[in-house]
């Protein structure tokens, strides 16, 4: 069966989508042809980056800070097990974690650790579906096809524009209810209570009227 591929430069360097007939999405690499190869049973790969070009579109954005979810439609072949983890890894927000452990009890199988780091390990559509946001229970990052220093960089990147967005929704919450948030103010800017209301310049007028 014929599939589609083709290649593109990332800040992370080359990578690699594989498309079916169908225009879905059923392999992903950081790297080129043959590293393609590998995530997949490929039959006759036909290169063609019109096909392709929505997926890198996406991937691009990703890259840029302007896309935290994939929206294109994918297809990895694999186990019933094996989608299930994979389907629960897209569940894990941009920008955030999880351990092995905490994703098999998210797929209620919490005994299952090590069957969960060998279905995210031959996840074949690395990045769209985010295998890198699983961790080591000690925080290490172990695990990843491309080697720590990619895995790495990608959640330092969504953590940045994790971060960078948070604070864009504060500002704009800000803007949308200023009074609201000046009443929202810090425990050491809050005005002490008011005094008596004898000192009150209002009343020091009232009382030289009587």
């Amino acid at each position: 069966m014929r599939q589609i591929y083709d290649t593109f430069t990332t800040p992370l360097g080359e990578f690699s989508v594989a498309l079916n007939a169908n225009g879905a999405v059923i392999a992903t690499a950081f790297g080129d042809l043959p590293e393609l190869r590998t995530r997949f049973s490929a039959d006759e790969l036909v290169r063609d980056a019109t096909r392709v070009a929505p997926v890198r579109r996406e991937i691009e954005e990703y890259f840029a800070g302007t896309r935290q979810e994939f929206t294109v439609k994918l297809l990895p072949c694999g186990t019933p097990f094996q989608q299930k983890v994979w389907t629960a890894l897209q569940k894990i927000p941009f920008g955030e974690s999880r351990t092995y452990g905490q994703l098999a009890a998210t797929i209620g199988n919490p005994d299952a650790a090590r069957a969960v780091g060998r279905a995210n390990a031959t996840n074949p559509v690395c990045l769209l579906i985010p295998c890198h946001r699983v961790i080591g229970g000690d925080g290490s990052l172990t695990g990843y096809a491309f080697g720590e220093k990619i895995k790495f960089a990608l959640l330092e990147h969504e953590k940045k524009y994790h971060q960078t967005a948070a604070r864009s929704c504060a500002d704009v919450r800000r803007s949308l209810n200023p009074a609201r948030e000046a009443r929202i103010q810090p425990a050491g800017c809050r005005r002490a209570k008011k005094g008596p209301r004898s000192q009150s310049p209002a009343n020091f007028e009232a009382r030289e009227r009587v």
